[in-house]
């Protein structure tokens, strides 16, 4: 499947220092942690991957034609259990 970066998400995965290439391999080898059904204008779910020594989260809503990715971020050990996928209880 093509993979097609938002504008917002180019901007702060430069920010972030993270690549494009890192998030496609996310995408396609990494699992999905939570869907987003009802997000507009496409479904979209949450990967989570390590890669290049990082853990990493890349949102992406994917339509007939292709993966779009929204944002990308390493995750905040302040929001995620220690697994990175689990949720903290606020």
């Amino acid at each position: 499947m093509k993979i097609r970066i938002t504008r917002h998400a180019l901007e702060r995965l430069f920010l972030r220092r993270i690549s494009p290439v890192q998030c496609e391999f996310i995408i396609s080898l990494s699992e999905v942690i939570e869907s987003y059904p009802n997000d507009t204008p496409f479904p979209s779910m949450l990967y989570f991957g390590r890669v290049d020594d990082r853990n990493l989260h890349v949102v992406a809503a994917i339509d007939e034609k292709a993966c779009h990715v929204i944002t990308a971020y390493e995750p905040d050990t302040d929001l995620w259990e220690a697994d990175f996928k689990t949720r903290k209880k606020t």
